[in-house]
Order: C-alpha cells, then sequence, then structure tokens
C-alpha cells in the first residue's frame, strides 16, 4: 500500500502558491482527497499509483518526493512553479 507524507503534500501545494481547490482541479481529483492527502481528514480507501502520479504531476514534483522516498530540498520548497497549459486554472 502507498503511502503519502501528509505534512509534504500541504508543504509542496502551498510552496506553488496553490489552494486545495485548484490542486484538486489539475490533479482531477475531489478537493476532499486533497484534504484527506494533507491529513486533515482521516483517509478512507486505498491510494493508487495513478493518483501519487496525478498529484505529483499538479504539483511538479516526482512522485517519490510525496512519498518521502526522495528528500525535500530547499531548492524544491524555492522553486518557481512552471506555468500551467490548464486554460481553466490560470
Amino acid at each position: 500500500m502507498l503511502t503519502i507524507l501528509p505534512e509534504r503534500v500541504q508543504e509542496l501545494r502551498r510552496a506553488r502558491g496553490l489552494g486545495r481547490s485548484k490542486l484538486a482541479k489539475l490533479a482531477g481529483v475531489t478537493e476532499r482527497q486533497v484534504a484527506r492527502l494533507e491529513g486533515a481528514l482521516p483517509w478512507k480507501g486505498e491510494l493508487t499509483p495513478g493518483m501519487v502520479q496525478r498529484i505529483a504531476a499538479a504539483l511538479q514534483f516526482q512522485p517519490e518526493t510525496l512519498l518521502g522516498d526522495q528528500p525535500l530540498t530547499e531548492f524544491d520548497i524555492a522553486a518557481p512553479p512552471q506555468a500551467s497549459s490548464c486554460s481553466c486554472c490560470n
């Protein structure tokens, strides 16, 4: 079973200047799922590799960074987010 570090999801989301609703829209998940990933609500169900991929892609990080397999650096936090190609969120 996959486990995302809740504090890392929240930290990366904030570093990218995204609210929960915008991250949810970019990742194709619900805002409630983002809140659960951040530990604000109890997790229900199983975290799938696809969901990890979508969250990581929306945050512009490797999935290993969210899973805690790859360390988070100051550069990761300070790096400005790349422009989104999603016309609904610009």
